[in-house]
């Protein structure tokens, strides 16, 4: 394991990722304890392993969980502003939308915009009976009027920060930091 050389400060290790995801796990259980199934959609990039680690323990749990992913890229509103325009990854939804249950899972909101593609996204391929969001850290800086239903933190930080998070699934372990974040990049 290797540490970024501009890491400030760690706001959860291994395990307490681990307590979060298993917190947010039940809190889904226990509000959709009546639904039979229902569906994690992880946003590229980070909020794919995150969606799918909440999925194993729902499973664990018992649960029936429809697994996605969503790319944003086409639905950003800062592509213009980007130096490097990010990869096409592709939506993977192999599961009908229409009166399910969604959870849109992304590692950090911050300004809600990415939340906003998402969700834009996620519509165009059905309607779905409700959407709700589930994200690890919940930043405070609110540009749009969407929340998080689910948070495993929630952390205030100077708009020169920025949290990052790595994930066993992808990243061989599990952490979330604080790092500088210079303010001419793209916030999202």
């Amino acid at each position: 394991m290797t540490q970024p050389p501009d890491k400030i400060r760690q706001l959860l290790d291994a395990a307490g990722v681990a307590r979060c995801l298993d917190d947010m796990a039940a809190q889904i259980d226990e509000r959709w304890k009546q639904e039979p199934r229902i569906a994690l959609v992880g946003v590229y990039r980070r909020g794919v392993p995150f969606a799918r680690t909440l999925a194993e323990r729902l499973r664990a749990r018992g649960r029936e969980v429809d697994f996605g992913k969503i790319d944003i890229t086409q639905y950003r509103d800062d592509l213009q502003t980007m130096a490097v325009v990010p990869k096409l990854e592709g939506s993977e939804l192999g599961f009908d939308l229409e009166d399910a249950v969604v959870i849109l899972c992304d590692e950090v909101i911050y300004t809600a915009r990415t939340s906003r593609a998402a969700l834009d996204e996620l519509l165009d391929f059905g309607r779905p009976r409700c959407v709700q969001f589930a994200v690890l850290v919940d930043r405070s800086g609110r540009e749009l009027p969407l929340q998080p239903d689910y948070v495993g933190i929630r952390v205030d930080l100077p708009t020169e920060e920025r949290v990052s998070v790595r994930f066993q699934d992808g990243d061989g372990w599990d952490e979330v930091f604080v790092r500088p974040w210079p303010q001419n990049q793209a916030q999202a």
